[in-house]
């Protein structure tokens, strides 16, 4: 009997300590840390990048992204409250990591630690709330903190006011320019920046001057206002440096216009759109186009037959391609290739220009070059009649410039040496001529005092010399300064001398 009270009481102990481990092996992980609180814990395991196994709360703090690992979605949702977290490549060489949370207050840890290949991440926090709950409420706390530092230390004005139009909430930079105007920022309703709301309505801008104290210079601010709800957050940005930029274009646009203005020649600026944006005074005259109609910014076309109405370009050949000619023009000139010169009716002459300009626009000059034309056509028609007069000579002249450069011979030079220097791709010198003297007359130490008497400068006196032609026998050489430091090399026949007009002349 006694055998079976002993068999019977050691069968109960057994059963008692084995529903004692069952009962232990099943409770939740929950540790009494200090009276009033408990430690909750988030548990996951990864085998290298994936997720091995994670608790229910721990699998809602992963943020899962398309293309990313499991550990790269750990980061995401963890990496803000815990700095520090590991990059992958890092994982095998962590034995064990403790990380506390960035925020204040936030008494959470995350534990990191190797079991065998793979590791463990937990999370440890005291707080009688759910962990889950906590952790979001952790993560919103860091977003909040976040923001307002971000907006309280903008380096721009922010402010915030109420459907009642008070400032309820003002950044550090928009007290600091309260100070600067008023000398103090204690008032949040004293004015910064003096506008109607309604002007900034939605999402447009409004500029807006301010008047420092400190210094009586204006600054100024685009304000822009973004509603809330109720409320309405407004943002001003600095704009000194662009005020200031349009103020030196807006100058050097003044500038170029006088300039502009006081030219000669005629200017004609189109836009990327073809529409005349800027013209002179000077194409006015030239052109005599009306202001008004060149006021009208008319296009290029329109602006191309007005010209020929007024007769201010050459008449077209053929009307029904005269819109081609141009375009044609038009496209030449957007690649700067377009110089002509326009001979008109009037008898006047035009040199025309077509340039391209940043952006897409096309500058055409209208020069009047009239004068320039009949003073060179004047100075060609001297130079014929003076060409002329010395091809009547019976004497061979010829003149060399002080580089000892051949300018100038008549029709008996051209005979008696058989040479055409106007047919010479390069220029004749007196080293030149003299070859081809010396090849048709007899050797004489002249011409050697010819060469240096033609590249001499400074006084000299005039010489000559007799010498002697292999086919028109003897022949003097009288050679003669003349001005700018050229020289003058007259060849007469002995039978010639005599009868020379130039003889007598001289």
């Amino acid at each position: 009997m006694a055998i079976l009270e002993l068999i019977v009481v050691v069968c109960s102990a057994l059963c008692a300590v084995a529903a004692g481990v069952l009962f232990l092996r099943r409770a939740p992980l929950e540790t009494t840390s200090e009276p009033g609180s408990q430690t909750y814990g988030m548990s996951l395991l990864f085998d290298g990048v994936d997720l091995h196994h994670a608790t229910p709360e721990a699998e809602t703090t992963l943020q899962r992204q398309s293309g990313k690992t499991d550990w790269q979605a750990l980061k995401a949702g963890l990496g803000a409250r815990f700095p520090g977290l590991p990059d992958a490549a890092e994982l095998p060489n962590v034995e064990v990591l403790t990380l506390p949370a960035a925020s204040h207050g936030d008494d959470a840890v995350l534990r990191l630690h190797r079991e065998a290949e793979m590791t463990r991440v937990e999370l440890d926090d005291t707080t009688p709330a759910d962990p889950t709950a906590q952790h979001k409420l952790s993560m919103l706390q860091f977003e909040l903190d976040t923001l307002r530092l971000a907006a309280t230390e903008a380096p721009y004005p922010i402010w915030l006011v109420d459907d009642a139009k008070t400032i309820c909430w003002r950044n550090t930079a928009y007290r600091s320019l309260q100070a600067a105007m008023h000398g103090t920022d204690d008032d949040a309703q004293t004015e910064v920046f003096h506008f109607t709301p309604s002007d900034v309505s939605g999402k447009t801008s409004v500029r807006v001057p301010v008047k420092m104290d400190r210094n009586g210079t204006t600054e100024w601010y685009t304000v822009t206002a973004t509603e809330a709800g109720t409320s309405t957050v407004f943002h001003a940005v600095d704009i000194n440096a662009v005020i200031q930029a349009e103020v030196a274009q807006r100058n050097f646009v003044q500038t170029l216009a006088k300039t502009f203005a006081q030219l000669s020649i005629g200017l004609a600026i189109f836009d990327r759109n073809g529409q005349l944006a800027l013209f002179n005074p000077a194409l006015v005259d030239l052109t005599s186009l009306p202001a008004e109609f060149l006021s009208g910014r008319p296009d290029m076309l329109s602006f191309f037959d007005r010209l020929r109405d007024n007769r201010v370009m050459p008449e077209p050949k053929n009307y029904g391609s005269w819109r081609q000619e141009i375009s044609e023009m038009i496209n030449a000139a957007s690649h700067g290739s377009y110089h002509e010169t326009w001979n008109l009716d009037t008898g006047h002459t035009y040199r025309v220009s077509g340039r391209p300009h940043p952006d897409g626009a096309i500058a055409f000059l209208i020069e009047d070059i009239t004068a320039e034309i009949s003073l060179t056509r004047n100075f060609r028609a001297e130079l014929e009649l003076g060409q002329s007069l010395m091809d009547t000579f019976d004497d061979a002249l010829v003149v060399f410039s002080s580089a000892g450069v051949l300018t100038f011979c008549n029709a008996a030079y051209r005979e008696m040496w058989k040479l055409d220097p106007d047919n010479s791709f390069a220029d004749v010198t007196i080293v030149d001529s003299l070859q081809a003297w010396q090849e048709k007359c007899a050797p004489d130490p002249a011409w050697g005092d010819m060469r240096d008497y033609v590249m001499k400068c400074g006084e000299r006196a005039a010489w000559d010399v007799d010498l002697k032609h292999h086919d028109m026998g003897p022949i003097r050489a009288q050679v003669s300064p003349i001005a700018s430091g050229a020289t003058l090399i007259r060849f007469t026949e002995f039978a010639h001398i005599a009868a020379s007009p130039v003889a007598e002349l001289t």
